[in-house]
Parts: structure tokens; sequence; C-alpha cells
């Protein structure tokens, strides 16, 4: 049996601290095979960065889900195209 997480909207830096401190551990101890993340508020609360795109990932977040808000950051479009790990909405 394959075991997938989804984690619900991630918010700002209380939200990244959590998973920080708790994904390792939940996917070690329940033998998590992939783990999605709603990530369209990651920063600051609304939207997303490359940058704390890149952070959630290295806490073990395999796909991050966006909304609307995942727009508010406009640094965040061309890295959209770069990378396949980021679900958008359409525009």
């Amino acid at each position: 049996m394959i075991k997938i997480l989804f984690i619900g909207d991630i918010v700002g830096k209380p939200g990244r601290k959590a998973v920080k401190e708790i994904l390792p551990r939940l996917k070690r101890e329940n033998n998590i095979f992939l783990t999605i993340a709603n990530g369209e508020n990651l920063a600051g609360g609304i939207g997303i960065t490359p940058d704390v795109a890149q952070e959630i990932r290295s806490y073990g977040v395999d796909v991050i889900t966006t909304g609307n808000h995942v727009w508010r950051r406009k640094e965040i479009e061309h890295y959209l195209n770069e990378v396949d790990y980021i679900l958008r909405p359409n525009q």
C-alpha cells in the first residue's frame, strides 16, 4: 500500500516551522511515500516565493499545490515554469 500525506494550507513562518519540526518524524513513523501540501500562503501568509518553496521541499514536501494567492508574489512566476513540483491554478 502506498501512503500519501496531504497537508492543508501552510501559512507563513509559523506554518513552515511546524512542518520542519513535525514532518520528518511523521513521514518516518508512518512510512509516507508522497507528501503533498498546499503552499499558496507560505510567504508571509499570502503568496509563495522560490525561497520558501525550496525551504518547504527541504523539509520533505514533494509536491506543492497552490491557488489564486500564488500570483501575489511576482518572483514566483518564472520559477513556476522552471520546476515541476509546484502545481498552479489556471490564470
